[in-house]
């Protein structure tokens, strides 16, 4: 039994379970439903138009939050790094954001751009921007200086050292941060969306709670984390393509690295 099989086993057992368990009383699915519940509900939810508005204007917060996010952070990022004075005033500001939980500020955005969309994006933006801060600033930081030094001795100008040596290193950094990035974008949204809206997966989240209707609160839920999952999985595909080198035995990663860094190494 190969390991995909097992893991399709032990999710479908725990479906099981969880129905058997409410089926019988155990547990009271008024406050935790069952999995047919929330099954009937999804069908509910699709059999009419209006869903379809909900999740189209939570993905367009999250991917709107994310884009801007992501192109922010990695240009404050990659200036940070190579300017040292610019590091000291943005260091300490974008650990400040970071310390600081974007769910507390989500009333705050709310007060400043209103109940639209606009607050939404600006919270998932403050959630993805300090993480592609850190991920570029790290990966420009960690290039080896002798290799950069090398680079410029064979003759390399700034368009090389771009092309051949931060960009590869940034990469790395970005492609291993963004499926939490992805997370982080949906999060913000539908926290945003809870807080007040006028409409997404969750103003719907927050009228099952006040409602309480445990299957809208889990089938909406459910919508989040297939999304977000299938995001995901479409970032590790893009990632095995960026940086198919990592996840090659042959040839050798090392074959794979940019001419310039061979050619540096090769010299060393």
């Amino acid at each position: 039994m190969n390991r995909q099989v097992r893991q399709i086993a032990v999710q479908l057992g725990f479906l099981a379970l969880w129905e058997w368990v409410t089926r019988v009383g155990i547990i009271d699915p008024f406050f935790v439903s069952s999995p047919s519940q929330v099954v009937l509900t999804l069908i509910s939810l699709f059999s009419g138009r209006e869903i379809w508005s909900h999740i189209f204007t939570s993905f367009t917060e999250a991917l709107l939050g994310l884009v801007s996010g992501f192109f922010v952070g990695a240009i404050l990022g990659f200036v940070a790094a190579l300017t040292p004075t610019i590091a000291e005033q943005l260091n300490p500001f974008m650990t400040l954001l970071n310390a600081t939980p974007r769910v507390i500020l989500a009333p705050l955005f709310v007060v400043w751009f209103g109940i639209g969309i606009e607050s939404k994006i600006v919270l998932s933006f403050s959630l993805v921007v300090v993480l592609m801060f850190f991920a570029v600033y790290n990966g420009v930081k960690d290039v080896d200086t002798r290799l950069i030094e090398r680079v410029k001795t064979l003759g390399g100008d700034r368009r090389v050292l771009l092309q051949e040596v931060y960009i590869p290193s940034i990469t790395a950094w970005v492609m291993g941060n963004l499926k939490i990035a992805l997370g982080f974008a949906f999060t913000g949204a539908v926290v945003g969306e809870f807080v007040a809206s006028k409409g997404g997966l969750g103003y719907l989240l927050s009228f099952a709670q006040t409602t309480y209707n445990a299957s809208l609160m889990v089938a909406i839920i459910l919508l989040i984390q297939i999304f977000v999952l299938l995001l995901t999985t479409f970032a590790e595909k893009l990632e095995r393509r960026l940086l198919s080198w990592k996840y090659r035995t042959q040839p050798s990663p090392r074959t794979k690295l940019p001419t310039a860094v061979r050619t540096a190494e090769i010299t060393s």
